[in-house]
């Protein structure tokens, strides 16, 4: 419960979108028809105008934080500055979602403008597991972590992705953000079947999906946010809902920004789709 009384909504299986700047005055001046809007943890910290914003977006709107920044498959424990300020921004608007990567981005004190893949071994299930408890225990609740997108794959053994995934999330209770777009481009960059790396991910896990667009360079293909959602991307979504079942889906855009009612047309196809391939409508909360 926030200060003010609201009790959040639990999150709508249906889609929403992220919140991006161009869309702040539109979205506080009425509801989107969207199930909820996402941010970025780091840009909404502290008491400025961002938050403030945020905070009375929130008394209308279902909202979901996305952290960037916590570093959790680092060497490093989180910094407890920052984590503290996550969680005081979880506790004040009370969100029906938190996220983060299954990534790192800090080195001591030194942090990176990207969020960079680990290796997936004992050695770094471990340290990621702790990091993920440590997060859990300081906002009271379940946070869930997203697969990353790949370029190059480690020279070092380890685990497939999907086994990583499932034993981290068993080992500390959190829960899976799907992104459907990282896998498609994981896959085409790796060279291993998108359906099949679905297919092998068990059942329960996931808690929300997210969908971008992408763009080829140099013969990879890079996870820009900075497109629609492309046929590849969609036709995956379809076979993770049919396998996993209806959950919360968000629309990523974070180049190239589009205007609000492009935004909210993706998250409506994403419900058809959805719909299409057996899910459950839902009314957005």
């Amino acid at each position: 419960m926030r200060e003010d009384g609201h009790i959040p909504a639990a999150p709508a299986r249906r889609a929403g979108i992220g919140l991006r700047a161009p869309h702040l005055n539109a979205v506080l001046g009425g509801r989107p028809p969207v199930s909820f809007l996402e941010v970025h943890a780091e840009n909404h910290m502290g008491d400025g105008r961002a938050f403030e914003a945020l905070a009375a977006i929130r008394r209308d709107n279902a909202v979901s934080i996305h952290g960037v920044g916590l570093s959790l498959g680092g060497a490093d424990t989180p910094d407890p500055v920052h984590l503290a300020r996550f969680a005081e921004l979880v506790r004040r608007i009370q969100p029906v979602l938190v996220s983060e990567h299954l990534s790192w981005c800090r080195d001591g004190e030194i942090y990176l403008n990207d969020l960079l893949p680990i290796p997936y071994t004992a050695e770094a299930l471990d340290r990621v597991a702790r990091n993920v408890d440590i997060v859990q225990q300081a906002i009271g609740r379940r946070l869930l972590m997203e697969n990353p997108s790949h370029y190059l794959a480690f020279a070092e053994p380890g685990a497939r992705e999907t086994e990583f995934l499932a034993a981290l999330c068993r080992r500390t209770g959190c829960g899976l953000l799907l992104d459907v777009n990282n896998v498609v481009v994981s896959a085409a960059n790796l060279g291993f079947d998108p359906y099949g790396w679905i297919d092998a991910l068990p059942v329960g896990l996931v808690g929300e999906i997210h969908l971008a667009g992408h763009e080829a360079e140099d013969g990879l293909l890079i996870d820009t946010h900075g497109a629609p959602v492309p046929p590849d991307v969609w036709a995956l979504y379809a076979h993770a809902i049919r396998r996993f079942g209806p959950q919360p889906t968000l629309i990523e855009r974070d180049r190239n920004i589009p205007p609000l009612d492009e935004l909210v047309a993706e998250a409506a196809a994403a419900d058809r789709i959805a719909t299409d391939a057996g899910a459950p409508h839902v009314r957005a909360a």
